[in-house]
C-alpha cells in the first residue's frame, strides 16, 4: 500500500525577537502539514529569504528595526512572489498593521494568539483566504473614510473602472465581504450555496486583479464603494 504524502505549507518567520520565533517554530513544526523553511530577524532579511526560499506564507512582524514589516510586505508583493503575508501585531487596532494590509498583506494576527489560532490563520491564508475580523474591517473603514469620495450613490463604474466589470450580484457579494462576513455567512444572507458564493468571490478577485479578500476590501474602501 502506498503512503499518502502530506503537502506541507512552507512558512518563513520574520521577527526581531528570537524567543518569539522559537515559540512559533515549535508550534508550527508540531503540525504535519506545516514546515518552517527559514527565519529572519528583520524585514530586509525577510525579503531576501522570501525570494530565495519561496515560502507559501510569511509570518511577518510589523514593527522591526531597519526595514519594517510594512515595507517588507510591499517589497515581497511587488516582486511578484506567490507568498502570502500574515502580519504579527501586539494589538488588533494597530495602524501599522492596517498599513501592511494596504501594502498587500493577507491579514494579521495578534502575537498572543492561541496556537490553534496561529495554525488556522496560516492554513487560511495559504489557501487564498484572508484573516481579517469584522472589527478590523470596521476600523479600516473608519480610517479610510476621511479620504473617500463624498456620498452621492455613484455607480460602481464611476468609482473605478475595475468595479464596472462586476455584475450587480458580484457588487452585493463584495459589499458583504467588506463587512467581514465569511462565505457561509454570505450564503445565508443571500440564500445561496456556499459553493456559489465561493465562485462569486473568485470571479470578483479575478476581475479586480487583487490577490485575496483583504485587497478586495481595501479597494472597496479606497474607491468609495464602501463608506463614501
Amino acid at each position: 500500500m502506498s503512503e499518502v504524502t502530506t503537502v506541507r505549507t512552507r512558512v518563513l518567520l520574520v521577527d526581531d525577537q528570537p524567543l518569539l520565533r522559537m515559540g512559533f517554530r515549535l508550534v508550527l513544526e508540531a503540525e504535519d502539514d506545516l514546515e518552517v523553511v527559514g527565519e529572519a530577524a528583520d524585514g530586509a532579511e525577510g525579503v531576501r529569504l522570501a525570494a530565495r526560499l519561496a515560502p507559501d506564507v510569511v509570518l511577518m512582524d510589523v514593527r522591526m528595526p531597519g526595514v519594517n514589516g510594512i515595507d517588507a510586505t510591499a517589497q515581497i508583493v511587488a516582486s511578484g512572489s506567490g507568498a502570502r503575508v500574515l502580519i504579527l501585531t501586539t494589538f488588533d487596532l494597530d495602524e501599522y498593521a492596517f498599513a501592511a494590509l494596504r501594502a498587500g498583506a493577507s491579514g494579521f494576527l495578534l502575537k498572543d494568539a492561541r496556537p490553534a489560532e496561529l495554525v488556522g490563520a496560516i492554513r487560511a491564508v495559504a489557501t487564498g483566504d484572508a484573516v481579517v475580523s469584522p472589527r478590523v474591517t470596521r476600523r479600516m473603514l473608519e480610517m479610510f473614510s476621511a479620504s473617500l469620495p463624498a456620498a452621492g450613490d455613484p455607480r460602481p463604474g464611476d468609482l473605478d473602472p475595475r468595479l464596472a466589470q462586476l455584475t450587480p450580484r458580484e457588487v452585493e457579494v463584495l459589499l458583504t465581504v467588506a463587512e467581514g462576513l465569511s462565505n457561509s455567512e454570505i450564503a445565508q444572507r443571500f440564500v445561496l450555496s456556499e459553493a456559489t458564493i465561493k465562485t462569486h468571490v473568485g470571479r470578483i478577485l479575478a476581475k479586480l486583479g487583487v490577490r485575496d479578500r483583504v485587497q478586495a476590501v481595501v479597494l472597496a474602501y479606497e474607491t468609495g464603494l464602501v463608506g463614501g
